[in-house]
């Protein structure tokens, strides 16, 4: 009963809201499985109770808070669409209330680790077209603090050497500018010069297509073991090691924001917990009595 609604909601969320594949994805994973647990329930009799018992259902199955509340939005979303499109006359999720998600503060690396493991992509591979490649991964990763999603879309013409700066397309596709540094700068030319294949794409796999997710973080596995970083460490700690470091220097909240395409800087602010070491220091040189 319900799925031609949601194969109505995703084209609208696709075209009209320009939300990502990924997200896209998820929803309709999410959204199916609520539509599962109505069978052949109209529209019209679904209600606060019936979301009730479906939330029930999704913390019986051990998820966690994040998980059901990434379900509870995409059935906000959902219901929103039919309320406004007036498929229902009232909207049933608008009094139930999301769980409360537990802070979870993201892992980092230190500046030395950051260093030790980019430099372990250069020392055996000075010449190699895809030890190059390999460094100027890396060291875009960190000098942007893109997402892994970012990264493997650049195309070369996204890459404005002479600005120092990179044109990324980040969640729901909004486009933003992106300062990048000399070191990383440097790292992509030495590629690009060495590169034997022809392509828009700025990184390259062994076959000459657009390198995926998957093989990016593959590199960056390897090198963790070559830099003897044991703890757990993902593309994705690069921009939270960004984020952080930039903190720890000085760089104001609002900027760090920018600099990572938040649209709100409550997500941002996560940041601030991990710059105690900074506030520390400070304290110990200002404080007459530290």
């Amino acid at each position: 009963m319900m799925d031609k609604y949601i194969e109505r909601f995703m084209r609208y969320m696709e075209i009209e809201k320009n939300y990502s594949q990924h997200t896209l994805i998820n929803y309709k994973v999410d959204l199916k499985d609520f539509s599962k647990f109505c069978g052949e329930l109209s529209l019209d009799k679904i209600d606060y109770l019936l979301l009730r018992k479906y939330l029930a259902v999704l913390k019986e199955k051990s998820l966690g808070n994040r998980s059901v509340g990434r379900h509870l939005s995409a059935l906000r979303s959902f219901f929103r669409f039919l309320s406004r499109e007036g498929y229902i006359k009232t909207n049933p999720i608008l009094m139930l209330s999301s769980p409360k998600l537990d802070k979870h503060l993201p892992s980092f690396m230190t500046e030395e680790e950051v260093a030790r493991l980019i430099e372990s992509a250069f020392a055996k591979n000075e010449k190699d077209e895809f030890g190059l490649r390999d460094r100027a991964i890396l060291e875009t990763f960190y000098s942007s603090g893109l997402r892994i999603s970012e990264l493997v879309s650049l195309s070369i013409e996204d890459v404005d050497f002479i600005s120092g700066v990179v044109k990324a397309f980040g969640k729901g596709k909004k486009e933003r500018v992106v300062p990048i540094g000399d070191a990383a700068l440097n790292a992509i030319r030495k590629y690009l010069d060495k590169r034997k294949k022809q392509s828009t794409a700025l990184f390259l796999n062994k076959n000459g297509k657009r390198i995926s997710t998957r093989g990016v973080r593959n590199i960056v596995e390897k090198y963790l073991k070559g830099a003897g970083i044991a703890r757990g460490v993902s593309p994705h700690t690069f921009r939270h090691s960004f984020a952080t470091h930039l903190l720890n220097r000085g760089a104001d909240l609002r900027t760090v924001q920018e600099l990572l395409g938040h649209a709100n800087l409550s997500s941002t602010q996560i940041y601030t917990h991990l710059t105690t070491d900074r506030l520390k220091s400070v304290y110990d040189k200002a404080h007459p009595h530290a």
